[in-house]
């Protein structure tokens, strides 16, 4: 998809800053690949607090924050998702690895399986991606398509063992 791109300028102010992955949705080829990259330091940050509890907290916060983000951005773009617009990239990633044991290979295979789910957007995401509008519409594909990332992640570790969760399912 290509759309008009974004003047940095927009990034001096906070809520664009976080709405475009801090600078990240700015990459005129693969935007959403590069702001789901940006979310791989957030992710670590987050695990270090040793507390699935503050790492739910901090995904349901960027969630409902993420509804006003991506509006405030889509309306001052004047283009409903417009491609530089990552913050959803950034929540759907942390939704992937959600009570995952971070690893290279369990980050590796998050980033690959989330952005597969948000680039194909196989049914549910496609119906929700093409009816539901504004920043819920830009956040929920995402979310979805994080959490079909997150049960693929689950599935893979409680059959293969190739990523540690902190489920006892």
């Amino acid at each position: 998809m290509s759309a008009k791109p974004i003047s940095p300028s927009l990034l001096k102010d906070p809520l664009h800053l976080l709405s475009l992955g801090f600078g990240s949705g700015l990459s005129p080829i693969a935007p959403g690949t590069f702001g789901t990259l940006a979310a791989i330091p957030l992710y670590l940050l987050l695990v270090l607090a040793d507390s699935e509890m503050v790492y739910i907290i901090a995904c349901t916060s960027g969630l409902i924050l993420g509804f006003y983000l991506c509006e405030r951005t889509s309306r001052c773009l004047g283009v409903q998702d417009h491609p530089g617009i990552v913050w959803d990239e950034i929540i759907g990633f942390l939704i992937t690895m959600l009570f995952i044991t971070p690893s290279l290979t369990s980050i590796l295979l998050g980033f690959i399986l989330f952005r597969i789910f948000d680039i194909l957007k196989p049914w549910p995401i496609s119906v929700i991606d093409s009816r539901v509008k504004g920043g819920i519409g830009v956040m929920l594909d995402d979310v979805i398509a994080g959490a079909m990332a997150l049960l693929c992640m689950q599935l893979i570790a409680r059959f293969t063992g190739l990523v540690e969760s902190t489920l006892n399912l």
